[in-house]
């Protein structure tokens, strides 16, 4: 089936595109999806300009509690920037292809950097809650079953049909974070890893969290990896992190049980730090690096 059949085509991109470069004087070059609990990092924009999610062209709407659902465009360190407050996830019920166009709507807008925020459980059983963790890698287990955003006819406007996803984040980014960290301090709780992604909405059973660390998780969330796979599709750097808000559930002695309301206390507790970590990253962007050297 088409992508127009379920969204994420050219045109239905080109559309909202179009949209929001009228409504905003902003030409962002830096694009910012915020994590669960995290969407405080919208709030450091100057000069913002906020958009709800119902009022944008062809954009679906997010329903999960901590996720704002709206765009704001404005500048971070003087950098033009366009910061998601909300997500949107496959469990909600959206086509995959439609939970990912934001990410070609960026691309056509001018965005060349993606820097993404999760929330996360850790699997890792060095890892602690409240620990920052940049994604070197990732596992998609919804891709393993077919279940892919390029699915479908490949537009070569966006990409290539084949993309190669072994650089998907951007090494030079991760290596501009641990700097940022040393600088500040938080180089204690910050851990580099592998990112798993799993459909949900359920939590993972304490099998599949055994399983996911054996095949060398660790981390595990309900996000960003399709959003980085359509963004790497269409030539834009990649960051992400995600912030350790739980730890998986794995002795089948234990009494935890994982929880929304864990994910969004620990978004809050580190948010702050979180903004001081990114904001100074996007400072330290230079504009002729703001470039994905294998597309250029």
């Amino acid at each position: 089936m088409s992508e127009s059949t379920f969204g994420g085509s050219y045109e239905e991109c080109r559309t909202t595109a179009d949209w929001l470069l009228k409504h905003t004087q902003v030409r962002p070059t830096v694009g910012i999806v915020c994590g669960s609990g995290l969407s405080a990092l919208g709030d450091m924009l100057k000069d913002p300009q906020v958009f709800k999610y119902c009022d944008i062209p062809n954009f679906p709407h997010s329903t999960v509690r901590g996720h704002a659902g709206q765009l704001v465009f404005g500048t971070l360190k003087g950098k033009p920037c366009v910061c998601m407050q909300g997500r949107f996830h496959l469990y909600e019920g959206h086509p995959i292809q439609k939970i990912t166009l934001p990410m070609r709507v960026f691309k056509l807008m001018g965005v060349k950097t993606m820097i993404m925020t999760n929330a996360a459980g850790g699997l890792n059983q060095d890892y602690k809650v409240g620990d920052f963790m940049i994604i070197k890698d990732h596992i998609n287990m919804p891709g393993f079953a077919g279940v892919n955003p390029l699915c479908g006819p490949n537009d070569d406007r966006f990409g290539v049909r084949f993309p190669c996803m072994s650089d998907a984040y951007d090494r030079e980014l991760q290596q501009l974070a641990h700097d940022v960290a040393a600088e500040l301090g938080f180089s204690n709780f910050l851990r580099d890893g592998v990112y798993c992604v799993i459909g949900g909405p359920s939590f993972e059973t304490i099998a599949e969290c055994r399983m996911l660390h054996r095949l060398g998780g660790d981390a595990v969330g309900m996000s960003t990896v399709h959003e980085v796979i359509v963004a790497r599709h269409a030539g834009m750097r990649c960051f992400a992190m995600s912030l350790v808000s739980n730890r998986a559930v794995m002795d089948y002695d234990s009494r935890e049980k994982a929880n929304h309301d864990e994910v969004l206390e620990t978004g809050q507790q580190r948010a702050k730090q979180m903004e001081v970590l990114v904001s100074t990253m996007v400072a330290r962007l230079d504009d002729n690096e703001n470039e994905d050297k294998n597309n250029s």
